[in-house]
């Protein structure tokens, strides 16, 4: 047996709870270990909130789908945004002996984002919490997509692996 749901939220950050709680009542209905099910939602509720801040104007709207199947959960969610920016061009080469002595800078990447940060932890807080995390562009037209994986651990009596 396996679970199922999609979304279509309001960019407003109203929407973020809605999320977070369907998928914690369908996680424990089903019979998920409660650590799981606070990983999954903490993470749901970074890639929402990332969604509502850069996922387009206004006026549209955000999906959140969800797949329980076997052992595995898998969030996905989708916006209208400008997406995810290539990383920055490399800078120019260095004019000074001095300057080619220094190390290049770093590219930020989510897990080098800095805990006194006001932005950024999302996509680090998500990537520590899932077992599997993928971002790209939406295939033909603007937006940004992010899904992540998570192995379930099950409570005793679980009712999902059961009926399996």
């Amino acid at each position: 047996m396996s679970i199922w749901w999609s979304l279509h939220l309001r960019r407003e950050a109203a929407s973020v709870p809605l999320a977070r709680r369907l998928l914690l009542g369908t996680m424990e209905t089903a019979g998920v270990d409660p650590d799981i099910c606070y990983d999954l939602a903490v993470a749901l509720s970074e890639a929402c909130a990332n969604a509502v801040e850069h996922g387009g104007d206004a006026t549209e709207d955000y999906r959140v789908t969800a797949f329980i199947d076997g052992d595995t959960c898998r969030i996905e969610v989708t916006d209208s945004g400008p997406g995810f920016r290539h990383c920055p061009a490399p800078p120019a080469p260095p004019h000074t002996a001095a300057d080619r002595a220094l190390p290049p800078a770093p590219v930020p990447t989510p897990a080098q984002a800095p805990a006194f940060a006001e932005d950024g932890r999302g996509l680090f807080l998500i990537e520590a919490l899932t077992d599997h995390v993928r971002y790209r562009n939406r295939t033909g037209r603007p937006g940004a997509v992010v899904s992540f994986d998570k192995i379930l651990k099950w409570r005793e009596g679980a009712a999902l692996p059961m009926a399996s």
